[in-house]
């Protein structure tokens, strides 16, 4: 496994070969995901502005599992009066979760980088001394503002992303 890879010819993490077959939860309920968060993983985060993550993140706090979840479409229904009168959940069509994809397959082109291979949920653990995925998150946010970097899926918010990240991982020992 390499840094600036989607770990192509990796495995997924071991906890995930246990379960096989779709699961009708979503993917933050999947049990492997709730298992792996027990020992410190996190699910990266689903906002664009995050999509190249995954690939930036030093490999040794970084790992990934076969996405077995459902995506669920939910229509509401409602009366004359505002008041819901049904609400019915779908799992997404096929098409449809391509087009999800879809978003997120643009940006990474935009940015210069290879399309993630279809299939996966990224999981990561924090860096250095920062508590949380999220605290990391923090982090970049704050060193971007101090440096005049815009925060948004660019290549110069990706360059200052992937620097950080690699100054935090020689600070824990996760730069493998």
């Amino acid at each position: 496994m390499s840094w600036d890879s989607w770990d192509e010819d990796g495995t997924p993490h071991p906890l995930a070969l246990r379960r096989t077959g779709r699961s009708e939860q979503e993917p933050d309920r999947l049990p492997e995901v709730r298992e792996l968060e027990v020992l410190g993983w996190e699910p990266a985060p689903e906002d664009m502005l995050w999509v190249f993550l995954p690939y930036v993140w030093p490999p040794a706090a970084r790992t990934w599992i076969p996405d077995r979840s459902t995506h669920w479409a939910v229509e509401t229904r409602l009366d004359g009066h505002g008041h819901i009168t049904a609400v019915e959940a779908v799992p997404l069509a096929e098409p449809d979760l391509h087009d999800l994809d879809w978003e997120a397959e643009e940006v990474l082109t935009e940015l210069g980088l290879p399309h993630r291979p279809p299939g996966r949920l990224w999981l990561l653990r924090p860096l250095g001394s920062l508590p949380t995925v999220g605290a990391v998150l923090d982090h970049l946010r704050a060193v971007a503002e101090e440096r005049g970097v815009e925060v948004r899926a660019s290549a110069e918010f990706l360059a200052l992303t992937r620097a950080e990240l690699a100054a935090l991982a020689a600070g824990s020992g996760s730069d493998t």
